[in-house]
């Protein structure tokens, strides 16, 4: 893969929503935060093409 997927690509997507908010339920700020620090490394390693997660932050800044 040379390049970032922006199109809708989650098979299930709402299920992944709801299990993405409930991974938050009872957490405060911090708890929040550093939750979702720790997803983004997992997932950051889990792609692990520099080159795609510079595409991704650079993305992510753009919106």
């Amino acid at each position: 893969m040379d390049e970032l997927i922006l199109t809708p690509n989650i098979e299930g997507a709402d299920d992944f929503y709801a299990d993405l908010l409930a991974a938050h339920d009872g957490l405060d700020k911090a708890e929040s935060d550093a939750l979702n620090a720790r997803l983004v490394l997992v997932l950051a390693n889990h792609i692990g093409d520099r080159t795609i997660l510079k595409q991704a932050i650079d993305a992510a800044k753009a919106r």
